[in-house]
Order: C-alpha cells, then sequence, then structure tokens
C-alpha cells in the first residue's frame, strides 16, 4: 500500500476521506495520444469524481510555441486556474483517465508554478472506478481564487541546456519513451521526427513504474529500476519523452524516491527529433 503523501501521490482511500475537505480542489487531467480514440473533455463531461474541475493540458500551455502543449506563461496559468477555482491554501489532487499517464505532467506544471500542495491520485479514475466509487457528470461549482506563482526556473530545461548536459554527461538525461522508440526501431507517432534518443540517455519506459493497476511501483522498486537501467542517482536528472507528458511520471517516482534534483526537457523528442543540428543516437547505447 502506497504512503500517502499530498505532495507527490495519494490513495483512492486518502482521497474518498478527504472529500469533504473545505480547500480539497480536485483536477481531471487526462489527456490522450492522437490516434488513441478517446476524447478526454467528453469522457470528463459523462462522469468525473465529485467536484473534480477540468485541466486541459493543451489548452492551459503557450499558445506561442509550434511544439505540443508547452509550458504556459505565469499569467496564463494564473488566469486560467483563477477561472477554474484553484489557488493559494489549496490542496490539489490530479488524475487521469488511463490510470497514471498525463496526471503527472499536471503535478509538474503546479510545481514549476511553485505550488507544493499537490498530489496525484494513484490508480486514477480506473481504480476509484473500480472500487466502486461516486461519480457524477455536474460541473462543479466555481469562485475566484487568487494564486500566487512563482516559477521555479531550475524544473524545466530547454534543448541548449540538454544538448548541453549530453555532451558534458554531468546529468543523467532519462527517456520514459518504450525501449522500440529509444533504440530508434519503432516509428514516432508524430510525423516528421527523426527516430532514435538523446546521446548519452537512458531508458526508463514509464509503463515499468506502474504496477497492473496503473498505481505507482513503491519508492524502493522504482529506484531498483532506475539503477538497472544505468542511471547514477547521485546526479542530478532531466527526464524526457516524446512531448513531455509521460517524463513527469518519471520525475515523480524521483520525488516520491526523495530525489529533489530533478528537471523536464518539456520540448522532449518533439523538439529534438525535429531539431536538424542536434545528435541523435541508436539502439541501446
Amino acid at each position: 500500500m502506497a504512503q500517502d503523501d499530498p505532495r507527490t501521490l495519494v490513495s483512492t482511500e486518502w482521497l474518498a476521506s478527504h472529500m469533504r475537505d473545505p480547500d480539497l480542489r480536485i483536477l481531471d487531467g487526462s489527456m490522450y495520444l492522437p490516434g488513441s480514440g478517446r476524447d478526454a473533455k467528453a469522457e470528463y463531461d459523462a462522469g468525473h469524481i465529485p467536484g473534480a474541475r477540468f485541466f486541459d493540458i493543451d489548452d492551459i500551455s503557450d499558445s506561442r510555441s509550434d511544439l505540443p502543449h508547452m509550458a504556459p506563461p505565469i499569467e496564463k496559468f494564473m488566469s486560467r486556474l483563477r477561472a477554474m477555482g484553484v489557488g493559494d491554501g489549496h490542496q490539489v489532487v490530479v488524475y487521469d483517465g488511463a490510470g497514471l499517464f498525463s496526471a503527472a505532467r499536471v503535478w509538474w506544471l503546479f510545481k514549476l508554478m511553485g505550488q507544493n500542495d499537490v498530489a496525484v491520485l494513484d490508480g486514477g479514475l480506473p481504480k476509484w472506478v473500480a472500487e466502486g466509487r461516486d461519480l457524477e457528470d455536474m460541473p462543479p461549482i466555481v469562485r475566484d481564487r487568487h494564486m500566487t506563482v512563482r516559477r521555479q526556473a531550475h524544473l524545466v530545461k530547454d534543448v541548449t541546456q540538454v544538448s548541453a548536459a549530453s555532451k558534458l554527461r554531468d546529468q543523467e538525461i532519462i527517456d520514459a519513451r518504450s525501449a522500440g522508440r529509444f533504440r530508434g526501431e519503432e516509428p514516432e507517432p508524430r510525423p516528421g521526427l527523426r527516430a532514435g534518443h538523446i546521446p548519452g540517455s537512458k531508458n526508463v519506459h514509464y509503463a515499468s513504474l506502474l504496477n497492473d493497476d496503473q498505481t505507482m511501483k513503491s519508492p524502493e522498486e522504482t529506484r531498483a529500476i532506475f539503477e538497472a537501467a544505468g542511471v547514477d542517482l547521485s546526479k542530478p536528472a532531466i527526464t524526457t519523452c516524446g512531448s513531455g507528458v509521460t517524463a513527469a511520471i518519471l520525475s515523480l517516482a524521483m520525488a516520491r524516491m526523495g530525489k529533489d534534483d530533478h528537471s523536464l526537457y518539456d520540448g522532449s523528442w518533439s523538439e529534438w527529433g525535429m531539431f536538424p543540428t542536434v545528435p541523435v543516437a541508436t539502439g541501446d547505447s
């Protein structure tokens, strides 16, 4: 049984017992890859955890960027969350409809904006539903709430910083994509990207950190998985993936392990795989 931690991961039991807390805010942070045939907003409208607001990862992003769902400017994050009635003094719990897929990205965005009282629901909506817990299809009653944002620049990396880390090998770059995509053997879901990985990076597929019910494995188990992949946990870490979503699952796992010196490469492979001037490695190393 996972240890409940309102700053990283909480169980369905924890959420059920705190549902009536006046300062609890629940967010549905579901998003699905193109071609999945799933519509996150339509699924939210049809049924969500009582009181949940829908956090649209594609909308609450940097619309000036050509890259998918890059972290939004501070002002946009503040105004969107204020309109959702989420702000200072709230304990936020984020879940998604896949179990644990995109909710960690929302958790990371809150951390980036200096919000610490935010946790991911372990096992997400599927576990909640499997346990026979309530859903509702009504939108919540929202009252504006001010949010104070202090952007934590050290939690995010750009292509220049990752390129330097790739050359210097002074930080561990950890790729959350599947082994086939990492090795360059499977096609990328987004067209026009080269196949392979950032030179010097290590591969820890995000799914390897999850149990069959999409709950996260224990900190001891996840630590062993990182070490088995050749990750030196004494070095600062940079997480990456296809578009900066599942990388946050690796970041969440490290936070649960008590490792705080990690950042996320927001552009991830959507940027690196498109950038003509940065090198690409294939195979296992």
